[in-house]
């Protein structure tokens, strides 16, 4: 007798920790299936980006056989939450322009906000690229485009937002934006920017998160 009451306390002991284990993990299950559900509930839409404008302030290209791009422009980016229950958290948005494909600028970063239920958010970064190598078929295609008064650059956003659910917050999702930028001889916008050429019109951005 003596030696079964030796044992008692040991196993009462690991019954009492399974127990307790067992709690702790449907607890942990309960939280992350409710957060699932709400997700699925809610599930967020893409925030929508527009390009309102763009002034071309600086479109410099060298000769030689390896030419180099200096590039100045400022441009108006407005974003829109559509979702009605679900806030989002822009934690880094970094702007920077490209010519088919090739960054020309180097990236501004935008700060940090929250932007809440039905929100309109609009910035306005001068984006600059000094002297950037640039491929000579690339700088042949551009001196073409100016000559025909044609201009199409894009705008990108690079960036990590979460989403906001009552006082839920998600993890961490990379959104990447992309905004044509259509500049011609004679567009709609009143400022003129280099070699003439126009901000065309307002375009809307593909977002991908």
């Amino acid at each position: 007798m003596s030696k079964d009451c030796g044992n008692h306390g040991d196993d009462d002991f690991k019954q009492s920790l399974r127990r307790l284990l067992g709690v702790l993990l449907v607890l942990a299950l309960l939280v992350g299936l409710i957060a699932l559900i709400v997700y699925l509930v809610l599930r967020p839409t893409h925030p929508r980006f527009i390009l309102q404008d763009a002034a071309l302030r600086q479109l410099d290209l060298s000769n030689g056989s390896a030419p180099l791009l200096s590039t100045a422009v400022q441009v108006t980016v407005a974003s829109r939450n559509p979702n009605g229950r679900v806030g989002v958290h822009y934690d880094r948005l970094d702007v920077y322009a490209s010519y088919k494909y090739q960054q020309v600028t180097l990236a501004s970063r935008l700060p940090p906000l929250y932007q809440g239920h039905g929100d309109v958010d609009v910035w306005s970064p001068v984006l600059t690229g000094p002297n950037v190598p640039f491929a000579p078929f690339l700088a042949d295609a551009m001196r073409k485009d100016i000559a025909t008064g044609y201009l199409i650059m894009e705008v990108r956003i690079d960036g990590r937002v979460r989403w906001k659910v009552g006082s839920w917050t998600s993890g961490h999702y990379h959104i990447f934006v992309t905004c044509p930028a259509y500049f011609i001889g004679s567009g709609t916008s009143s400022v003129v920017g280099a070699h003439g050429l126009r901000f065309q019109t307002a375009t809307y951005c593909r977002v991908e998160v």
